[in-house]
């Protein structure tokens, strides 16, 4: 272990509710949220911060704060178009960060 921050790929938990949301979705969607996942447990910024962070992204998925008047605060993660969406937070913590997922929805 060093003493420098850690990269991704980043830790993920789900919270059992996420899980059982996500587990309930029909296959073809549990394959996008899958996708959406890898997305953000590769990014180099989970939180998708500064002017063209969202390049990187593909065009069916997109980030940003859950309100703009708490930029630090949880995120969501739009996929599918915005058909569905995982509400996340990153806890950059110097040993573990991680980020934890609070919900998934498709409609």
């Amino acid at each position: 272990m060093t003493d420098e921050f850690m990269g991704p790929p980043w830790q993920m938990d789900w919270r059992l509710d996420a899980v059982a949301s996500r587990d309930a979705l029909p296959e073809h969607v549990r394959d996008m949220v899958d996708e959406a996942r890898a997305e953000l447990v590769t990014a180099k910024d989970p939180y998708f911060r500064g002017i063209d962070t969202g390049g990187a992204l593909p065009e069916t998925l997109r980030v940003e704060p859950v309100r703009s008047s708490d930029p630090k605060g949880p995120r969501i993660l739009y996929f599918d178009g915005g058909n569905g969406w995982l509400v996340y937070i990153f806890v950059p913590r110097s040993e573990d960060p991680q980020i934890l997922v609070y919900e998934v929805f498709w409609q």
